[in-house]
């Protein structure tokens, strides 16, 4: 998957979230993206990439690491996550927006991406996107919206 997955991945969001039925009738949903212009195949792993997304905290099933510990990336990570994407996730965390679990999975899924390299716009769409699924109904997306688009990286230390 290149950007052209997380490009449709933003689409969806930005013009289905509110819609959850939209994202039940695949075929229909489908048709609509690539009438929009997206590429078949990439709506397909559009599609693959939210289907492995847990949609609650209790889907997770990690075993979170403790408050006090460091996250020590690996090196495919640390090719396609530069130090702000690094600094970005963890000022999340300090935040108390992400958790450790929850941190492990926005990183599975910028893996799962398959792009050389996130940028920071990029992380912050893949952080919205896990985060809202996860939270379902239950923390009102503008709010979400406003923390993780617009916490700058001048924050970041």
């Amino acid at each position: 998957m290149k950007e052209n997955v997380l490009d449709v991945l933003t689409y969806m969001f930005e013009s289905y979230f509110e819609e959850a039925d939209a994202m039940f009738n695949r075929e229909a949903l489908l048709e609509e993206l690539v009438e929009v212009g997206f590429d078949h195949d990439d709506v397909e792993k559009a599609f693959n990439w939210l289907a492995d997304l847990p949609t609650s905290n209790d889907d997770l099933q990690l075993t979170s690491p403790g408050n006090d510990s460091t996250r020590i990336y690996n090196p495919w990570e640390l090719k396609k996550l530069d130090l702000d994407c690094q600094g970005y996730l963890l000022e999340l965390e300090k935040m108390g927006i992400l958790t450790a679990a929850s941190r492990e999975l926005v990183l599975d899924r910028v893996m799962a991406l398959e792009a050389d390299e996130i940028n920071i716009e990029q992380l912050r769409w893949v952080c919205l996107i896990v985060l809202y699924n996860l939270s379902g109904t239950d923390v009102p997306y503008n709010w979400l919206e406003d923390v993780i688009m617009d916490l700058s990286s001048s924050h970041i230390h």
